[in-house]
């Protein structure tokens, strides 16, 4: 199976959304975000035509980059889980994929240092993040059994900026 692991696109400042006085849970992407998130999508269905089941965050900057995802696919957001919140454990993580094997692509949407540290996990065991994932960019995983610490091999990763320009091609 192959796992793509989008982080979120560009979201309100953190410190300013804070000043709303609700839970940084619900801070969303800007237009600037959705934007480019957008043209990234684009991009992403060029070097991956096909994702087989999209799962994002309950987080709304996560859920809203899945919806960006969706509708460049032309799919519909198959599962929202906990096993992708900034706190969720990776071997969590692991057991939920573990579940989704007979998904050839599964695309996920979440948050850093998270994600950078389950991609590190998933690929060396380690714990300590050795990826830098910018908002907006990409990651493919792929897995020759099932899903474990240290069982993935890296296929590409790719910034924001390259997916910009592989969807401003089209």
């Amino acid at each position: 199976m192959e796992l793509l692991v989008i982080r979120h696109g560009i979201a309100e400042d953190k410190a300013v959304f804070a000043t709303t006085g609700q839970t940084d849970d619900l801070r969303p992407l800007t237009a600037e975000g959705r934007e480019k998130m957008a043209r990234g999508a684009r991009g992403l269905r060029a070097i991956a035509p096909k994702i087989s089941l999209l799962v994002t965050s309950p987080l709304v900057r996560a859920r809203e980059t899945a919806e960006i995802v969706a509708a460049a696919y032309g799919i519909p957001i198959g599962e929202t889980t906990d096993v992708l919140r900034p706190d969720a454990s990776f071997d969590d993580f692991a057991m939920w994929l573990a579940g989704r094997t007979a998904r050839p692509v599964v695309a996920v949407t979440g948050h850093e240092p998270h994600l950078s540290g389950l991609i590190t996990w998933l690929m060396c065991g380690g714990e300590s993040s050795r990826v830098d994932l910018k908002k907006g960019a990409v990651v493919m995983l792929s897995f020759d059994a099932e899903p474990a610490r240290g069982g993935a091999m890296l296929c590409w990763a790719l910034t924001p900026k390259q997916l910009r320009m592989l969807g401003d091609g089209d």
